[in-house]
């Protein structure tokens, strides 16, 4: 999973670190620790190689640390919130107590595709800065701590749950503390966000999972989903695809109606994603091999395929040609084309 490039940035004697998103298909959704980011369920994810943000951590000299945008070519614009900010160098502090770090750092943070409208930067972000973090903290002070993917898995947690499972490819699972690579049939994958929306969304993923524990269907999620998981993991044994592409868009469906459901209700899906999601499982009824379509907490649509089936998800494309598709084989590296 973790991967370090060299590339152009504010500073060219910066190194920097980079981390993919990745996308649940058991969601994880409410929690039973706030503080510790611990979740109600277990979740399993594919991990988006092609999705990535990158981060550079430098001694500022400063009296605290900062954040600024990372920028060169193929980092897209990002600008934190003041809470973002907190809460990503926050995330920075809790590493240097564990390796027992001292100087202030100015960190540079950016992503490859766009922020905060469900393609799980947070993920992808804070699994960029533990790793980070963690590789230049050994060097500084080595000996104060151990840390492999499992370990970072499980500090990267801590600021932010989905995080956790970023550290594993192609397909990770997590039930507790930290995630852990799961093994899975399907290896050989094509995805695509139909990026229908890439505005910052109302309502956080943090806020959703607070939220969610209001919904009078949330009782019943917690059979369903452990339920959905023994059903999705015989279907990976069974290598039956079009078993968990269903299962995928079951849960993809519930977790939003949790969302519809809260007191106060709230709804990342406009009227147009869900004419477009009763246009795409139309389109999947027709196929022999399915399409597998699923949502994060956000207003875009994930599609993912067989790689022996992508013109599938080309055929998606066609019909839809005022959407933004985001294909994984039209990625450089980790760099946008």
């Amino acid at each position: 999973m973790e991967k370090r490039n060299s590339g152009t940035s504010n500073d060219m004697n910066s190194h920097i670190y980079s981390a993919p998103s990745n996308i649940a298909i058991i969601k994880y959704m409410g929690k039973t620790s706030t503080q510790q980011n611990l979740p109600t369920n277990p979740s399993i994810s594919y991990t988006l190689e092609h999705l990535r943000s990158f981060v550079s951590i430098d001694v500022s000299g400063e009296p605290e640390d900062s954040w600024e945008p990372l920028t060169g070519t193929g980092f897209l614009p990002i600008e934190l919130s003041e809470k973002g900010k907190l809460k990503f160098l926050n995330h920075l502090k809790r590493i240097k107590k564990l390796w027992g770090v001292n100087q202030n750092f100015r960190v540079r943070s950016a992503n490859n595709f766009p922020s905060d409208c469900g393609i799980a930067s947070s993920s992808s972000s804070f699994a960029a800065l533990t790793l980070a973090a963690v590789s230049t903290f050994e060097k500084m002070n080595p000996g104060a701590h151990a840390a492999d993917s499992l370990e970072m898995s499980k500090i990267s947690r801590l600021g932010s749950g989905s995080s956790c499972r970023s550290f594993f490819a192609p397909w990770a699972i997590w039930k507790t503390d930290g995630a852990q690579a799961w093994q899975s049939s399907f290896k050989n994958m094509d995805h695509s966000v139909m990026l229908l929306d890439s505005s910052k969304k109302e309502v956080s993923s943090s806020d959703a999972h607070v939220r969610v524990v209001s919904s009078p269907l949330f009782i019943e999620r917690l059979r369903n989903v452990n339920k959905r998981l023994l059903e999705l993991e015989m279907a990976n044994k069974n290598a039956d695809w079009n078993t968990f592409a269903r299962l995928a868009a079951d849960e993809f469906e519930e977790m939003h109606q949790l969302f519809e459901t809260s007191n106060p209700p709230f709804s990342y899906r406009s009227e147009k994603t869900k004419d477009v999601l009763k246009h795409l499982h139309a389109l999947n009824r027709e196929l022999n091999t399915s399409v597998l379509i699923t949502m994060d907490a956000g207003n875009n649509i994930h599609i993912m395929s067989l790689t022996e089936n992508r013109k599938d998800i080309e055929s998606i494309e066609k019909a839809f040609p005022s959407a933004r598709f985001i294909n994984s084989w039209q990625m450089a590296g980790d760099r946008h084309v």
